[in-house]
């Protein structure tokens, strides 16, 4: 028989000492999630033992099931039923988790997945990566209607497994915790806290099915679906999720900066990369260099604007990335009809370090811009 525990799981503040998969399950306990559904994958296994170990204690449930297809669907028949679910995976998991996400994406429903990125194509490592980007952010067979943050450290896992829940519940559409294996297992410390001693509404699940009275006489009834009878009704729906999704990017969209109103050279990099990137600017900053740093926080939307004006200003980018070119793709995307030089630091599968960012920068650093296709580089 396992002690229930009453009030907040949370009921502190307190700096603790934790391993990424540990923190979303402290997380998704203080976004006061029900259920989680998972099927075991390296390297975001821990996620559901130590959800196994809090759940019972704060009166949550676990399910494992037979595969991660079966987990993303049970994750949105637990959303249907009002109850605040999520599921976590990582590379060929993702891959499958792209069908229920995407009848999530048409269904507009609030599910919220973990991803700890490892190695690619197919099984390869199980190690580290950022080479689940355009699976994420544009995966299965939709528009991409998706939240997508992508994290840099254990604090920010807390901060944003708590935040999806709040942005998947608020806006009704699929969201994302896009971390990496190496967040998964290293350790470092962060503060856990309960959000709402912060100040932070926690937005309320709502049933989509089973609610009291007849359907169409005591209230509306609901419409739920992913299968449309003819091209009209769908592209209707589609133009309708656009507008929606349109609408309210401006207030999902986050970014940091650090040193982009006199940079002459903009490193671009996201998640674990990013503080590869403020670190190695940091230091050149203190040789004279005048390198900035531009990390989207959320990869879907991405802030376009915003890196359009820090790229605009800069003239040219270096992007770094663990991966060959899936982020670079969407800069490129964001940046196009701009005259602005993207030089590569591509390496899929392999971690980024600040001395390499800074060599690279230097070398930048010494050449005049070239406003044309050269050996370092492309012009979007």
């Amino acid at each position: 028989m396992v002690e229930t525990v009453s009030g907040a799981p949370v009921t502190e503040e307190k700096r603790v000492f934790m391993t990424g998969n540990e923190v979303v399950a402290w997380a998704a306990i203080a976004a006061r999630a029900d259920v989680m559904y998972g099927y075991p994958i390296t390297p975001q296994n821990e996620v559901m033992h130590y959800w196994t170990r809090l759940a019972p204690k704060h009166g949550k449930t676990f399910l494992q099931t037979e595969d991660e297809l079966s987990a993303g669907f049970a994750t949105i028949g637990g959303v249907l039923a009002g109850k605040k679910c999520f599921t976590a995976t990582a590379g060929p998991g993702n891959v499958l988790m792209q069908e229920p996400v995407s009848m999530a994406e048409m269904m507009r429903l609030p599910i919220v997945v973990v991803v700890m990125q490892r190695g690619g194509p197919s099984t390869a490592t199980v190690i580290y990566s950022q080479q689940e980007v355009t699976l994420t952010t544009f995966g299965g067979n939709g528009e991409g209607f998706r939240v997508v943050y992508s994290t840099a450290g254990l604090q920010e896992l807390y901060d944003y497994t708590i935040k999806a829940f709040n942005t998947a519940w608020r806006h009704r559409f699929p969201v994302f915790v896009l971390a990496d294996g190496y967040q998964a297992k290293m350790r470092e410390p962060l503060t856990i806290y309960d959000p709402e001693k912060r100040g932070v509404e926690l937005v309320a699940p709502e049933k989509y099915v089973g609610l009291p009275g007849m359907p169409g006489v005591d209230r509306p009834p609901g419409h739920y679906r992913n299968t449309f009878n003819t091209e009209e009704e769908l592209y209707a729906v589609v133009l309708e999720q656009a507008a929606e999704y349109e609408r309210v990017t401006p207030e999902i969209a986050e970014h940091e900066e650090f040193g982009t109103g006199d940079a002459e050279l903009l490193v671009v990099a996201h998640g674990v990369v990013a503080r590869a990137a403020k670190q190695a600017v940091e230091l050149l900053r203190t040789e004279g260099l005048k390198v900035g740093c531009f990390r989207p926080v959320t990869l879907r939307p991405l802030p376009v604007e915003a890196l359009r004006k820090a790229a605009g200003r800069a003239g040219r980018l270096l992007v770094a990335e663990s991966a060959y070119g899936q982020f670079g793709r969407l800069v490129r995307d964001a940046l196009y009809g701009l005259t602005v030089e993207m030089v590569p630091l591509y390496k899929p599968g392999l971690g980024i370090t600040p001395e390499e960012v800074a060599a690279r920068s230097r070398e930048l650093g010494g050449q005049t811009f070239r406003s044309s296709v050269n050996e370092s580089g492309s012009v979007c």
